[in-house]
């Protein structure tokens, strides 16, 4: 799954343990498996008590859909082709496993790595982390402009938490 332990475990060390003092009760995370879905779950980030991101492929289905697909058709092997041959940015934005991938290494290296990461996710964790300071996000500003259209309002949300 990416993390030892339970996910209310996880879902405390996330919101009470590494979430910036700013942000505090702001910041929310979910996460509901569904039967059938094989083992898969939908995780989601809350913020201010209203929906922000959900990783799923129930997401991927439904950029699928928009491709004109019907919901009825669409197979696991689509989903996984689909995957296959779409940017890394894409996979990273909306599979359950990259989330858990992701919180995984994020869990496991320097907070400066995951600022850093290639992976879009761990930067959602690290941008809301505790650890990154007034004189980092400051710095961060300067690269707000290349993240991901959907990662963009966590930054938003950390610098203004912080005044910044």
């Amino acid at each position: 799954m990416g993390y030892e332990g339970s996910w209310s475990g996880m879902r405390k060390y996330l919101e009470k343990e590494m979430l910036a003092k700013s942000l505090k009760d702001r910041v929310r995370y979910n996460c509901t498996a569904y039967k059938g879905m094989d083992g898969c779950r939908i995780f989601e980030v809350c913020i201010d008590n209203g929906y922000k991101k959900q990783f799923s492929w129930d997401t991927l289905a439904a950029d699928l859909n928009k491709k004109g697909y019907e919901k009825q058709d669409i197979t696991w092997d689509m989903l996984a082709d689909y995957i296959e041959n779409n940017s890394p940015e894409i996979r990273d934005a909306h599979i359950c496993r990259e989330f858990c991938d992701a919180l995984a290494s994020y869990r496991n290296r320097d907070i400066i790595f995951s600022l850093q990461s290639d992976n879009p996710i761990q930067r959602m964790f690290a941008i809301l982390d505790r650890r990154v300071g007034k004189r980092t996000l400051e710095k961060l500003k300067g690269v707000y402009d290349e993240q991901p259209d959907w990662l963009k309002p966590f930054y938003t949300l950390r610098f203004e938490a912080e005044n910044l």
